[in-house]
């Protein structure tokens, strides 16, 4: 059997919360007593002032289904205040073991509704930054990429430094085109420059192809190398077939369009040195004399030919069909017999 809280000093404290609370007989639902927050939230006009009627989405089945196992019951509703609909919280608890009373506790969800909805937004704008942040990371990857050998790229990654190597056994091609400055300022430089452009990147997938590696380009000039950074044993082989894919590649362009490329090529086998130059700007480089010699191997080809010295030559008299030029004085290598790269001997289409 309910009955009525009349202590003064409870109803003080009571009517003090900053929650809407009232006290209710399970028996009938009826409301027994409310402060001052649960009669504004909660107005009602009619006789009848059960929580049925007062609190809209109370189910009373539900509701003393639960008490009696001791359990409280909640939900959720909503009612307007001041002309807005204001979200609350139920909660509803037996006052003890002896007693057909219940607490009805009433909080303002409000608050608890804008933290989710800001944890939900921070939560969204840090995948929204998590995926531009790896979108950022891949066109940077890709961008280092452009520049140096994977495995240098890894090893800056991970070490924040890339180390300089030695590598014994090693064939760089070097290729620059005959007569390209005259040819930018007499013609339309930007067109020059966008075919120059298309030629690179040809020249790049040629090089993929054949397991070499482009180091970078100059002006005009184009160095590629095999058995860098990864050593192989097929290092000659491979420059090789990559220099006569792309004089093939210049020879059947030159074909069809209107403008002619000519190119020397030089290739040289021998040691160089790897590094990683720059602090603000990267560049990946090869150093050595193996580079050098290329180089004057480039400068003493002419144009449409592939020259290399006598050391590359030894590697490739298996598989390819080779002229030798002569003997040349070399500056800062003094004579080298040179050789001129015609064909590859095996079937190997081009």
């Amino acid at each position: 059997m309910g009955r009525v809280i009349d202590e003064p000093q409870l109803r003080q404290v009571v009517q003090s919360l900053s929650s809407a609370v009232a006290v209710a007989d399970t028996s009938s639902w009826e409301i027994v007593f409310e402060n001052a927050l649960f009669f504004s939230w909660f107005e009602s006009s009619g006789e009848v002032h059960t929580l049925e009627v007062r609190i809209p989405g109370f189910n009373p089945e539900r509701a003393a289904s639960r008490v009696s196992e001791g359990r409280p019951y909640g939900f959720d509703t909503e009612v307007e205040v001041r002309g807005r609909e204001l979200p609350i919280r139920v909660e509803i608890r037996r006052l003890g073991d002896e007693t057909d009373l219940v607490l009805v506790e009433c909080v303002d969800a409000s608050k608890v509704q804008e933290i989710q909805y800001m944890l939900d937004s921070y939560s969204t704008l840090a995948e929204r930054n998590a995926r531009e942040l790896q979108k950022e990371r891949d066109r940077v990857e890709k961008l280092l990429l452009n520049i140096m050998p994977r495995a240098v790229f890894e090893e800056l990654k991970d070490f924040g430094t890339a180390t300089p190597q030695r590598f014994e056994d090693a064939t760089i091609l070097l290729l620059d085109f005959v007569g390209f400055t005259d040819m930018a300022v007499a013609n339309d430089p930007s067109a020059i420059i966008s075919e120059l452009n298309d030629i690179f990147s040809s020249f790049d997938r040629i090089a993929e192809t054949f397991g070499c590696e482009r180091i970078k380009t100059i002006g005009d000039a184009y160095m590629a190398v095999s058995g860098v950074p990864e050593p192989t044993p097929d290092h000659a082989i491979n420059i090789a077939r990559a220099a006569l894919r792309i004089r093939r590649y210049l020879e059947r362009r030159n074909s069809a369009h209107p403008q002619e490329w000519r190119a020397r090529i030089g290739i040289n086998t021998g040691p160089v040195i790897g590094s990683l130059v720059g602090v603000q700007r990267y560049v990946y480089d090869l150093f050595g004399p193996g580079v050098n010699l290329a180089a004057r191997m480039e400068t003493a080809s002419e144009p449409m030919q592939i020259t290399m010295t006598a050391d590359t030559a030894k590697l490739l008299a298996d598989d390819f069909v080779l002229t030798e030029i002569g003997e040349a004085e070399i500056k800062g290598f003094g004579s080298q017999k040179l050789f001129r790269l015609e064909s590859e001997v095996r079937s190997f289409r081009l």
